[in-house]
């Protein structure tokens, strides 16, 4: 897929914001980096505007939406695309990093 083409698909909308931006305030975010063996197949890209982009950074997908809980729920909401295996791949991520600030928290009472 073409950048303009993943945009078109996500209806020029961030998945992390939510907002609606030109398509030269876009980027193409991949769900799993290529470096850790992510392709460049329409299922692993998500659109995200320069600001969302920025901030998550070089981080892994499940360290930024933990620490952006708005991010996370719009993800969830807006990335029908993306296949299957990469959402329940974060999901389980997320479901761990959960459960381990959960026992720090509980340890720290």
């Amino acid at each position: 897929m073409t950048r303009n083409q993943v945009f078109a698909r996500d209806g020029y909308r961030c998945v992390y914001c939510g907002e609606i931006f030109p398509a030269e305030e876009l980027t193409v975010d991949h769900v799993q980096p290529r470096v850790r063996g992510g392709d460049r197949s329409g299922g692993n890209l998500v659109t995200a505007c320069r600001g969302c982009n920025t901030l998550k950074g070089h981080r892994k997908l499940a360290d930024f939406l933990s620490a952006e809980p708005v991010a996370r729920k719009n993800f969830f909401a807006l990335a029908t695309a993306v296949w299957p295996r990469h959402l329940r791949a974060v999901e389980e991520q997320l479901a761990r990093r959960d459960a381990k600030h959960a026992r720090r928290r509980d340890l720290g009472r």
